[in-house]
């Protein structure tokens, strides 16, 4: 029966290897993209255009009609439509491969207080899933920890590597927490009522919070004769070093948190989720704190929300003036990541602009994440991670991708699941 099993893991590890395409080699010549509509992911829209980058970097940005010379390989995209990468926010690709191997589970850590987990040191660069992101132009992401009250410390990668150091394009940008709740339901499994109600123990759990960031605040200003690694963790909230992103929603729970993080001297906040957010709209202004959307496609959040205000939230926030990004969490998250262009496009479809709507994905992404000055957007000086597609990205019958760089390197769009497509798409062909 070992020897099964043994066998079972050996075809498994050794097929995940074997499907697994190979990172791109570093850029060694120019590349020319002519005549495509550039969308650059900061709002501007330029028609026959021209895309020029050399090492890994932007160098010419513009129209296709500039008497400027056309430099190595020239990519005739006309007709087509050129993009910045997109960037998946609040994701775990890599950090899980499959959901019922338990060996193969890294997203959280044991315990409720573990800002010093790192998740990047657990992202697998070659995961299946990882590789299936890029057909669809995501070719970034923030990999985050999930779980406990504080989850751990995120980094950001791009997704053709060997391992997480090579994939790492910024290290541990971010603290995660989740935030109490101020309502609680009774476990249905136990007969209780199942109900939401107020929870008597929020004032508590807010008083847990404090005396928590308090605590290491006291050991950050003190001689440090012993190591504490979850306070030496929490020294970038407070220098503003790190972002905190705090995975909150609900009216009150939001204010509490802003309020609270405030108090305790954490500045550089994030809101993540943010359900509620367009009723403190004000407060988040007022503060300059940003929010990462969860996807559209769910469930208004209350029984008192409009039925589409999970479709409209996003226009909603970003007329109030607020930075607004789209991430990714709940149900499969990980396999329904490749469609964040096309949850972009739902929120296009209920009143936010095209171009500003693919800013979530894009600037308004880069800018939440502290990785803006070199990503995001097609500006010269900027990283070449973009991609070329047939139609509107934002669209499935568009989002046809005929060739993707990540920072000047031409990647692979084959996947496991491409090759399978091509090999029973001729099983049927007639003679």
């Amino acid at each position: 029966m070992k020897k099964i099993i043994y066998s079972l893991l050996y075809f498994f590890l050794v097929g995940n290897i074997l499907a697994q395409q190979t990172p791109a080699e570093k850029q060694s010549t120019p590349f020319s993209i002519e005549g495509a509509t550039a969308h650059l992911g900061n709002g501007q829209v330029i028609k026959n255009s021209l895309i020029m980058f050399n090492d890994g970097k932007i160098t010419f940005v513009g129209s296709a009609m500039a008497k400027i010379a056309r430099s190595g390989n020239v990519i005739n995209a006309n007709g087509k439509h050129v993009y910045p990468g997109f960037i998946a926010a609040n994701s775990t690709l890599g950090l899980v491969e499959i959901d019922a191997v338990k060996a193969s589970d890294d997203q959280r850590e044991i315990g409720i207080t573990n800002p010093h987990i790192r998740s990047l040191i657990a992202y697998n660069a070659e995961s299946k899933v990882v590789e299936s992101m890029r057909p669809n132009g995501v070719l970034m992401a923030q990999i985050t920890p999930r779980g406990g009250t504080l989850s751990g410390t995120s980094s950001i990668v791009q997704l053709d590597a060997w391992n997480w150091e090579d994939a790492a394009i910024k290290v541990d940008d971010g603290i995660h927490m989740n935030w109490p709740g101020s309502f609680t339901s009774g476990r249905w499994w136990l007969g209780e009522d199942p109900a939401l109600k107020p929870d008597p123990k929020y004032g508590e759990n807010l008083d847990k919070v404090k005396s928590y960031f308090r605590n290491a605040k006291n050991y950050l200003a003190s001689n440090k004769e012993k190591t504490h690694l979850p306070y030496q963790a929490t020294a970038g909230l407070f220098n503003g070093s790190k972002k905190f992103f705090i995975h909150v929603s609900g009216q009150k729970e939001i204010t509490d948190a802003i309020t609270i993080s405030k108090e305790l001297g954490i500045n550089n906040i994030v809101i993540v989720h943010g359900q509620g957010a367009d009723k403190v709209a004000d407060l988040l202004v007022k503060n300059n704190v940003a929010v990462i959307l969860d996807r559209p496609h769910r469930n208004p959040n209350s029984e008192d929300d409009a039925y589409d205000s999970t479709y409209t939230i996003a226009k909603t926030l970003i007329d109030k003036g607020i930075l607004v990004s789209l991430g990714m969490e709940g149900q499969m998250e990980r396999m329904n990541t490749r469609n964040l262009p096309f949850y972009a496009g739902t929120f296009a479809a209920h009143g936010l602009d095209k171009e500003v709507a693919l800013q979530l994905l894009t600037l308004n992404t880069a800018k939440v994440l502290g990785i803006d000055t070199f990503t995001g957007s097609l500006e010269v000086g900027k990283d070449a991670t973009l991609f070329i597609s047939e139609g509107d990205a934002l669209e499935m019958r568009g989002n046809i991708l005929t060739a993707a760089f990540i920072q000047g390197r031409k990647i692979s769009l084959e996947t496991h699941q491409t090759e399978l497509w091509k090999r029973y798409s001729n099983k049927y062909k007639t003679k």
